[in-house]
């Protein structure tokens, strides 16, 4: 290089540092730029519903939508052809996100009627909910690849709108119209509380569903202003979940527990999360909240809350050298078979201290089984909290436990363990602890380099941190020569490279890190030609570790813009001046092929040829026959052999209350039948037995006697009488009740065209008046059964007792002794013909309404 052209080669590289733009050594995959996904949009001159939603017009404009939009619990998915390498693994990777923190799973598409295709359309954009059309599309684009972003798109899928569209945002925001882009004002309507259901959950500021401060600007100035001022950076972010929308998700989808977390343990409860000590070991592990000789304070808190802040700390300086302590978890049930469990540690005791992590595991063969030793964990750093991950692969029921062991050498204090988090996830490969994190930022000593890590595969490589250009920190990838190069495939393919800033909340579920990620593609040249993943000692230059040992480095592939700085002040990046960057390089050449489709597959056996599926049924194979797969909804379905019949809720509450109805008609149909037949059966048994007692036959009852039988009730034969008018009373409906005194009734029905009259005797004659059985003070006693309500005969008119009815004995009230009352007789009377009931019944009216009553 010549000599005037050397100084002015490292001066401009100077300014690209100091400004935080990409030097030779680094590409930067954002071009410096941090683009939301709505400027991402823009740029590209999408015109879509609120920036990102493929709107069809018809769907009601809801924060989140109907039950028919609904998906079920999982998802079916198709990664598309035309999807990057490096999109399709942050897109698994969101999906477990969404198992860890939420109960909603995705698996690729076997032919269920409605499924998700991912694909590398124009710009990061989805549809709302499920639109029951089969293949839903949702678009991770070029620079849409970052996993909040997909988990922004798969929540709009899920059914949920953008945050500020909320009916109560005015609230919490103002919206500054003149600073919007001409056009799209449109996109920062919101809705009123008729149309919108924000499951009464607060507005959320920490939404990854909120737009930024910048979205759809027209110059510089802001768009949305927080009615809190501290919010303004902090709307807008795409690092994870906020509870916020954890809860609604949740909420929406009726989730009472997600998919792959076991246990988060913060030992906050007295309780200890259920954990249990050893009775086989020499000393206890004991819940505190210090340890003279450090801890001074718990990791969850950081002694930030009085009255709080505990973890378990063993005292090794009591015991004897190769003394244990022996803590067990509550039982744990598998799901996945790997597992990962994460958990700070604190040595205060000696350097040989260590901690054992062992597991129970039960089966039905053996209840009582032996620990089995899982990892040992020596060398611990003292005096200072260390993040530590153990991998497990467990399948039956099974407890971790945490084993302290006292070692050699002289002891002050012990091991502490503190926020314990256990989930069926991967466990990142490498952990970069940075310790007095705030004093490299901003520093002017340029970049920090971590040490080297290897891979699974066994490249060796480095993290570039650039903490001195403001507002931003920026994070490199790095391939370094290692000792494994000769035996491995150059150019480096198809490995992805994630890195996270981790977020210390002491619950994973409620950790909101930040996460980025990489792939090496084989293919990808520099502008000399080489390649840009080749060996390091080829196209690399030349570097040195701290102890002076010389190696070469490659160039660096990353993000300028990776986070604020504001960001990273936030939450719980920093915690105690301690930063950690989580480290996974993950072999993803598996996925540079295109995913098993069910229609294809089934291709291979000409069964579903000719068998074909109605109403947009899918055909599928089972147990090597064609079978239909019927669509269906919340309240509808097809089935059916062919999909060709359609059911409903509403079709079969209609059948179920038709069905009830007839069945009661039926019934009362039987009923009404049953009952005719009964009155018909027993009239004709009356009118026969009327007809056999007569008159004639009656020797009581003679016409020589009939005048004076008339004068004392009426004229039969006289229409001007009373006893005229009622011989015309034939009909069944006619009743008379004969009663000796209250509350003792005989009754007699009147059947067809007979009558009868009652003939009645008292033992004591001087209390009979005239020709009735009643007495004043028969009447007195039961006004409620007047005397006038009877009929009676006179004695000495009856000749014989043939046709007693009632043989009992009772007792006038009122009387002065007991006055026995018998009915002698009754006569019927055939008359001539059928003849409706009297209208009155003049001398013995209050007899008439017994008669003729219904």
């Amino acid at each position: 290089m010549d000599s005037w052209y050397l100084p002015s080669f490292l001066f401009f590289a100077a300014l690209l540092q100091v400004f935080g733009l990409p030097t030779p050594e680094i590409f930067d995959v954002d071009g410096g730029i941090d683009q939301d996904i709505f400027d991402i949009n823009e740029d590209l001159g999408l015109d879509l519903f609120e920036g990102d939603i493929r709107f069809d017009g018809v769907q009601e404009r809801n924060s989140i939508i109907g039950e028919r939009y609904r998906w079920p619990h999982t998802i079916p998915y198709v990664l598309d052809d035309s999807l990057e390498m490096n999109a399709r693994g942050v897109i698994l990777s969101a999906f477990e996100r969404y198992r860890l923190k939420t109960c909603i799973d995705f698996k690729p598409w076997s032919g269920e009627p409605n499924y998700i295709t991912v694909l590398k359309g124009n710009g990061c954009w989805s549809s709302v909910g499920n639109q029951r059309n089969g293949k839903q599309e949702l678009s991770i684009g070029e620079r849409c690849d970052n996993i909040a972003t997909v988990q922004h798109e798969f929540l709009h899928a899920l059914g949920f709108w953008h945050e500020q569209s909320r009916s109560d945002r005015d609230d919490y925001v103002s919206i500054i119209w003149d600073r919007i882009i001409s056009g799209k004002k449109e996109n920062f309507e919101s809705y009123d509380d008729r149309k919108t259901d924000f499951l009464n959950v607060p507005y959320d500021y920490s939404s990854v569903m909120h737009y930024s401060k910048t979205a759809f600007q027209n110059g510089s100035e802001p768009t949305i202003v927080t009615k809190i001022p501290d919010f303004m950076d902090v709307i807008g972010q795409r690092m994870d979940f906020s509870d916020s929308d954890l809860l609604k998700l949740n909420q929406l989808y009726n989730c009472s527990s997600s998919l792959s977390f076991m246990e988060s343990c913060d030992f906050e409860l007295e309780n200890v999360c259920g954990m249990i000590q050893s009775s086989e070991d020499n000393a206890d592990w004991q819940r505190v909240s210090q340890v003279p000789e450090g801890p001074e304070s718990d990791h969850s808190n950081m002694g930030r809350c009085k009255g709080s802040g505990f973890f378990m700390h063993f005292n090794s300086s009591s015991v004897n050298e190769g003394a244990t302590a022996m803590l067990g978890s509550r039982i744990l049930y598998p799901k996945r078979g790997f597992q990962c469990l994460q958990f700070f540690l604190y040595n205060s005791g000696s350097e040989y201290d260590q901690l054992n992590i062992y597991i129970r595991e039960y089966s039905t063969a053996s209840v009582n089984s032996p620990l089995t030793l899982v990892e040992e964990i020596k060398d611990i750093p003292i005096g200072s909290w260390q993040l530590y991950h153990v991998t497990l692969k467990v399948t039956n029921k099974f407890r971790v436990v945490f084993g302290g062991v006292r070692g050699a050498g002289a002891s002050r204090g012990g091991l502490s363990i503190d926020d314990i988090n256990l989930s069926e996830t991967q466990c990142p490969h490498h952990v970069w602890h940075i310790r007095n994190f705030t004093q490299l930022i901003g520093s002017p000593s340029g970049p920090v380099f971590s040490p080297s890590f290897y891979s699974s595969k066994g490249y060796a490589f480095q993290i570039r941190l650039n903490l001195s250009s403001l507002p931003n920190v920026g994070m490199y990838f790095h391939l370094i020569s290692g000792a494994n190069d000769d035996q491995l495939e150059w150019p480096c393919p198809w490995q992805q490279v994630t890195m996270t800033i981790l977020d210390q909340n002491p619950d994973i579920r409620q950790r909101m890190s930040n996460r980025k990620s990489i792939t090496t593609d084989p293919f990808l040249t520099t502008d000399n030609g080489n390649y840009f993943w080749d060996r390091p000692s080829k196209v690399g230059v030349q570097a040195f570790f701290p102890n002076g040992t010389q190696f070469r480095r490659g160039r660096g592939y990353g993000y300028s813009v990776f986070m604020t700085h504001e960001r990273l002040k936030s939450r719980d990046f920093i915690k105690g001046d301690d930063a950690y960057i989580l480290l996974t390089v993950e072999d993803i050449s598996h996925l540079n092929t295109t995913q098993n489709e069910p229609i294809p597959t089934l291709g291979i056996n000409d069964l579903c040829t000719n068998f074909k599926c109605e109403n947009d049924g899918v055909c599928i194979l089972h147990d090597g026959k064609a079978e239909c797969r019927c669509p269906s909804g919340e309240d509808w379905w097809y089935m059916g052999e062919r999909c060709e019949k359609r059911g409903s809720t509403r079709d079969t509450i209609v059948i179920a209350v038709s069905s009830t109805v007839a069945v009661f008609a039926l019934m009362l149909i039987i009923t009404l039948v049953s009952v005719y037949y009964t009155r018909k059966k027993y009239h004709k048994e009356t009118s026969s037995r009327t007809t056999n007692m007569t008159l004639e036959n009656d020797p009581s009852y003679n016409h020589e006697d009939e005048s004076h039988r008339g004068s004392a009730a009426g004229d039969l034969n006289d229409p001007g009488s009373g006893m005229a008018s009622l011989s015309s009373c034939t009909s069944p409906k006619c009743l008379l009740w004969a009663s000796c005194y209250r509350g003792k009734q005989t009754p007699f029905r009147l059947s067809g065209c007979s009558w009868v009259f009652i003939l009645c005797s008292q033992t004591e004659p001087h209390l009979v008046d005239g020709l009735t059985c009643s007495t004043p003070k028969a009447e007195a006693a039961s006004p409620s059964r007047p005397a006038s309500l009877f009929l009676f005969y006179p004695v000495a008119q009856v000749d014989n007792l043939e046709a007693i009815l009632n043989p009992s004995s009772p007792q006038l009230p009122g009387a002065v002794s007991p006055v026995p009352l018998v009915l002698l007789k009754v006569l019927w009377v055939q008359l001539s013909a059928p003849q409706p009931c009297p209208a009155e019944a003049q001398p013995l009216a209050p007899l008439g309404s017994e008669l003729c009553s219904l």
